[in-house]
C-alpha cells in the first residue's frame, strides 16, 4: 500500500525513520508531530532517465517478486555497516555474541518477527545458526485485531500495533547484523509508550520483568522516548520509578541504552493529537537518564558523497530533485545526523530533569549548565543511507518485503550489538560484563581526548566534527536543530535553534562513532582496570 511522505512521522523520538515517498510534505504536516512511528513505504520506481543509476537495489525480491529500487537513497547490508564501524574485524576474531543476550523494548512488538529475523538471517549470514530469538509480552499479547486498513494514525490498536512493527523488526533484524549468534529477545508492551503517561505502568513492569528475569550482562536497548517537559509536575516521581530499575540492572550488570530522538531539539508537547511542540531546546527521556546511555545519530556516507546545489529537495511534481540528491560514488565520512530533506535530526541538549553527573565533569562547559547532557555516543541513523529490513507483518498497510530504515532506533541496537560482543570476550576471559556503561564511556572519551575523524584512525571512536558537502546550505551538517519547509517547496533551519557539533564530546554525537574493535578493547580495559 503506497503511503504519503508524512514528515511528522519522523519527529518521534527515539522511533524508526523509514525511508519516504517522494512528494512535498505540506507545512500543517509539519506542525504535528507523530509519536508513533510511520512505516512509509520507500521510493521503488526505477532510477529516471539521465540519473546516475540506483542508489540501492533491495538483495532479493520481494513478496510480490519484484526486487525494489531506490534511485536516490542509498542503503547498506550488515557488512556493508560491519566494515565501516570496524565491527568485521570482531566477527573474524570469532566475536558474534554467543552467549549474551539483548533485549529490544518496543510498543506491540511484530506478530511476523520470528520469520522476518529469519529471512534476514537466510539473506546476509546463511551459514550461521538460526537466529536464537524469542518474543515476549509481559502484559499480554497485543491485540493486532485483523490488520490495519487505515492510515494508522491512531495510538492504540491494531494501526498503531502496524506502525511499531517496522520499528519492532528494524530493532531485531539490526542488533542481530552485529551479534548474530547472541540470543535476540523482544518485548511487546502495548499501547505505545509515547506520552509520559499512557501505557507507562505496562512498561515499567515488562523492564521490571527484563531486569529480574535475564542473565547478568543482559544489553536492553529502548526504542521509545518522551520530551521531557513532556511529565510536567511529575517528572522526579515518574523517572524515578524507572531510575530504580536501572539502577537495579546496573547493580546486576546490565547495560541499558536508549535511542537519543529523531527531531533534534524540537520536542513535542502533549497537546490534543500531539499537534504542537515547544519553542525553545528539548531532549528526550530515557535517553537523558543517566543511568541509560544515550546514543545519537550520524550519516555514514561509505562509497558515496552527497554533493547538494540546491535546497528544494522534491520538483513541483513529487520526484526528487536530482540537485539536491546529486552525489558521487565514492568516499567515505561521517557526519552528524540532519537531514533537511526529511527533517530529521539526531536528538541532544541539556537535561531539564538530572543534573550533571560526576562522570561529565569534563563536559561542564559545553553542556553550560549542571545538566545531564546527551548523547553519548553515536551511529549511524540516516535515512538517505539507511539499513535494510525485511518486514512482512501487515501486508495491507506496508508492502511485505525490503525497506530502507534509519532513525536513532537504528543506532541503539546495533551499539547494543557491540556491547554484546564485549561481554562475549569478557565472559571467555572469566571477567565479569561491561555492566553500567556511562562512566566506562566517559574514561576512555575523557583520556582520549578528540580522536581523529578519518575512517583510517585507530582510537575508540570517529569523532564526528562539521562538514559541508556540496554548495547547497542543506548541506552544512554541523549542528542538530531541525529544518522546516517553506510554502516554495525549500527547505530552511525551524525556530528552535540546535547545539554545534565541535571537535570531541558534543551535545549531537557524544564522543562520535565506535570503531568497534577499538572500543572493546578501550571499554574492557576501563572494566578491568
Amino acid at each position: 500500500m503506497r503511503k504519503p511522505l508524512i514528515a511528522a512521522a519522523v519527529a518521534a523520538l527515539g522511533m524508526a525513520v523509514p525511508a519516504a515517498v517522494g512528494s512535498v510534505p505540506t507545512a500543517s504536516a509539519q506542525a504535528g508531530p507523530v509519536l508513533v512511528p510511520h512505516a512509509v513505504e520507500a521510493p521503488d520506481r526505477p532510477a529516471p532517465a539521465g540519473a546516475q543509476g540506483a542508489a540501492c537495489t533491495a538483495p532479493t525480491p520481494d513478496i510480490s517478486g519484484e526486487v525494489h529500487v531506490y534511485a536516490w537513497l542509498h542503503c547498506y547490508t550488515p557488512a556493508q555497516i560491519s566494515a565501516a564501524y570496524g565491527v568485521t574485524a570482531l566477527h573474524r576474531a570469532g566475536d558474534l555474541g554467543a552467549g549474551q543476550t539483548i533485549v529490544l523494548m518496543d510498543a506491540y512488538g511484530s506478530p511476523t518477527a520470528a520469520q522476518d529475523l529469519e529471512t534476514f538471517h537466510q539473506t546476509f549470514y546463511p551459514s550461521l545458526p538460526a537466529p536464537d530469538f524469542d518474543e515476549i509480552y509481559p502484559g499480554g499479547r497485543p491485540n493486532y485485531g485483523n490488520g490495519c486498513h487505515g492510515n494508522g494514525t491512531g495510538i492504540s490498536g491494531p494501526c498503531a500495533a502496524a506502525n511499531w512493527s517496522g520499528e519492532a523488526t528494524l530493532d531485531i533484524e539490526w542488533a542481530y547484523a552485529i551479534a548474530p549468534l547472541a540470543h535476540i529477545v523482544l518485548v511487546g508492551v502495548p499501547p505505545a509508550e509515547t506520552l509520559g503517561v499512557q501505557g507507562f505502568p505496562n512498561l515499567f513492569k515488562a523492564l521490571r520483568t527484563v531486569v529480574d528475569q535475564y542473565p547478568a550482562g543482559t544489553v536492553i536497548s529502548q526504542s521509545f522516548g518522551v520530551t521531557e517537559q513532556t511529565f510536567g509536575g511529575a517528572a522526579k516521581t515518574q523517572t524515578a520509578r524507572f531510575d530504580a530499575v536501572y539502577k537495579a540492572a546496573a547493580a546486576k550488570g546490565d547495560t541499558v541504552l536508549a535511542s537519543s530522538g529523531d527531531n533534534g531539539t524540537t520536542g513535542t508537547s502533549k497537546q490534543q493529537h500531539e499537534s504542537t511542540s515547544y519553542s525553545y531546546p528539548t531532549v528526550g527521556w530515557p535517553a537523558s537518564s543517566p543511568y541509560v546511555t544515550a546514543v545519537g545519530g550520524t550519516q555514514l556516507q561509505y562509497g558515496w558523497t552527497w554533493h547538494p546545489t540546491s535546497d528544494v529537495p522534491f520538483l513541483p511534481s513529487g520526484d526528487y530533485n536530482p540537485a539536491y540528491f546529486a552525489y558521487s560514488n565514492s568516499g567515505r565520512s561521517e557526519a552528524v545526523w540532519n537531514e533537511t530533506w526529511l527533517p530529521a535530526a539526531t536528538g541532544g541538549g541539556p537535561s531539564a530533569i538530572y543534573p550533571r553527573p560526576d562522570w561529565q565533569s569534563q563536559q561542564a562547559a559545553i553542556i553550560g549548565r549542571d545538566a545531564r547532557g546527551v548523547p553519548d555516543l553515536s551511529w549511524n541513523a540516516a535515512v538517505n543511507g539507511g539499513v535494510l529490513v525485511w518486514i512482512t507483518a501487515f501486508p495491507d498497510y506496508q508492502r511485505a518485503g525490503w525497506h530502507v530504515y534509519g532513525g536513532t532506533s537504528a543506532s541503539s541496537p546495533q551499539v547494543a550489538g557491540v556491547i554484546a560482543l564485549a561481554n562475549e570476550q569478557q565472559a571467555a576471559a572469566g571477567q565479569p560484563p561491561v555492566g553500567f556503561l556511562n562512566p566506562l564511556l566517559y574514561q576512555v572519551g575523557d583520556r582520549s581526548g578528540a580522536s581523529t575523524a578519518a575512517f583510517s584512525g585507530t582510537g575508540a571512536f570517529r569523532d564526528i566534527v562539521p562538514r559541508r558537502y556540496g554548495t547547497a546550505a542543506s548541506g552544512m551538517l554541523h549542528n542538530n536543530r531541525l529544518w522546516q519547509y517553506n510554502a516554495d517547496g525549500s527547505v530552511s533551519p525551524g525556530p528552535v535553534l540546535g547545539w554545534p557539533t565541535r571537535h570531541g564530546w558534543d551535545m549531537t554525537t557524544g564522543f562520535g562513532s565506535p570503531r568497534a574493535a577499538a572500543f572493546v578493547a578501550a571499554v574492557r580495559a576501563a572494566r578491568n582496570g
